[in-house]
């Protein structure tokens, strides 16, 4: 049963959340080979040092309500098959956030992002505490994607580490595990010029993946389901 520590006051709902017109901001971006290496765990593979910025202003989730997220993911491979490591997500919902963590592996912390179009540029912003640390903006629906590219750029799977620790300190659980999206809808999509801008915090590290092209950028509203996230690789086996 999901939810459930503590009985009498559980941190988020027993629900599988439905999302209805998820709203997102994708920047694709090239980075240091080396800093993106550094950050991906085994047996994971980097091929390319790409990295994807998101911001997704979730508008209607069962059971949560509204809430926006930003993070970064990078481009893989694992066992032949391509996907993205969440490497890094900050979000506005303490619930979203814990269930995020407990249920699956997402690494989910507290943040402050947003999505909303200015002047004719979408503007996607992250700021950790009071402290601006992402600034992405795209040409607001300049021209159509097709909604098949869009489907496969939010469909590939999605691979995160769980670390649950035991009482003792040691690691309990330390699992790769995987994930993807599942009956999806792709309401709307769009691509045009973009830039993003990452800044230096102790905190929220994304400028430790710095931009160094961006590549291509999305804008894509859409109703989906998260699939539940299944072990794919147990570090304590090795041992």
């Amino acid at each position: 049963m999901l939810g459930v520590t503590p009985l009498s006051a559980p941190a988020f709902p027993a629900v599988q959340p439905r999302f209805f017109d998820r709203e997102y901001l994708n920047i694709v971006y090239r980075t240091d080979p080396d800093a993106v290496r550094a950050v991906v765990p085994r047996p994971l593979e980097v091929d390319e040092p790409l990295v994807r910025f998101e911001v997704m202003k979730m508008t209607d989730v069962t059971g949560y309500g509204p809430y926006t997220e930003a993070g970064q993911a990078v481009q893989v491979t694992f066992d032949g098959e391509r996907g993205e490591y969440l490497h890094a997500m900050y979000l506005d919902s303490f619930a979203a956030t814990a269930s995020g963590r407990e249920v699956s592996a997402y690494p989910k912390v507290m943040g402050s992002p947003s999505l909303y179009a200015d002047h004719g540029a979408l503007v996607g912003t992250l700021n950790y505490g009071t402290v601006r640390v992402a600034t992405a903006t795209m040409g607001y629906k300049q021209f159509e994607l097709d909604t098949r590219q869009a489907e496969a750029e939010i469909t590939v799977p999605t691979f995160m580490l769980k670390t649950i620790p035991d009482y003792d300190g040691t690691p309990r659980v330390q699992e790769l595990v995987r994930t993807r999206i599942t009956d999806l809808v792709v309401k709307a999509a769009y691509t045009g010029p973009a830039r993003l801008q990452l800044f230096q915090h102790v905190l929220a590290p994304l400028a430790d993946l710095p931009v160094l092209e961006v590549v291509s950028a999305s804008h894509i509203i859409t109703d989906l389901t998260l699939a539940p996230a299944k072990p794919v690789h147990d570090y304590l086996e090795e041992a």
